[in-house]
């Protein structure tokens, strides 16, 4: 076997760059500056190496020096290189990409959406094994209060365009409750609704859309936590819908690693 070279990694990378790398990750992750004294312990360094680290990175513009107390933070090529992945990062066709591995994973059928100018617009059906018999296809709009996906993005799309929808849905709804017997149509009903959907970090719903069907769905989120996109399973055993169920898990944690933001909130009411 080929003697590894001195100066490189097991995996063939260069150990100084790593060092230095897993150090401006300890800086991003922190929320404000930190001395030359706590990275260096953090990082488990030597002091007098983090800080010609340091002294590198402020000569190229990734970090930065407060006055008075000394302190590093990141600099202004660092925000650049922030600002260049965010914008070439697309949520739409990565996540689209890969959903042919949970439907794999789920065996359950499972369908990408975005907001539309209509709505909750599919734009990619990868079909179980044992397809549903729906009408659902490539284009369809689905209902924001009765639909999984469009309770998904309620939850967490940008709230302007979804007002339109929203107050259409709701006047038919006040005029016959009984079409979505789970929700109260008022305004502190879709709050409930919408805190107890971002608490679970998911949305479903029971045969509400399509009868005989059970859905749940999961947002994929961009670095403001608003929904880029939606992805939902599809079924028949309303048992996919329980809390800490294998499709549950599997589909939060497809999305999580889809997303730039975390998935659920802690605020709200608490589930009845």
């Amino acid at each position: 076997m080929e003697k590894q070279k001195a100066g490189t990694g097991p995996s063939g990378g260069i150990q100084s760059l790593d060092s230095a790398l897993r150090l401006l990750m300890e800086m991003a992750a922190r929320s404000g500056p930190v001395s030359l004294t706590d990275l260096a312990r953090d990082c488990a360094m030597p002091p007098s190496k983090v800080h010609r680290y340091l002294a590198s990175f402020h000569n190229a513009g990734l970090v930065e020096q407060a006055g008075r107390s000394g302190k590093y933070d990141l600099g202004p090529a660092a925000v650049s290189l922030g600002l260049s992945a965010i914008g070439r990062l697309d949520f739409v066709n990565r996540a689209s990409d890969a959903i042919p591995d949970l439907r794999l994973e789920t065996g359950l059928t499972v369908l990408l959406s975005v907001w539309g100018n209509s709505g909750a617009t599919v734009i990619r059906w990868e079909r179980a094994e044992s397809p549903t018999v729906t009408s659902m296809g490539l284009g369809t709009t689905l209902p924001l209060l009765s639909s999984a996906s469009g309770r998904a993005f309620l939850a967490w799309g940008p709230r302007a365009p979804l007002k339109t929808a929203l107050e259409t849905e709701l006047r038919r709804l006040k005029r016959n409750p009984s079409l979505i017997p789970d929700l109260d149509p008022s305004s502190r009903g879709i709050e409930d609704l919408v805190a107890l959907t971002r608490r679970r970090g998911y949305a479903c719903v029971e045969g509400m859309f399509i009868p005989g069907l059970v859905a749940l769905a999961a947002p994929v989120l961009d670095w403001q936590g608003e929904a880029q996109a939606v992805v939902t399973l599809i079924g028949t055993d309303p048992a996919v819908l329980r809390a800490g169920s294998d499709e549950v898990e599997k589909l939060t944690a497809f999305c999580r690693a889809q997303s730039f933001a975390p998935l659920g909130d802690q605020s709200g009411p608490s589930e009845t």
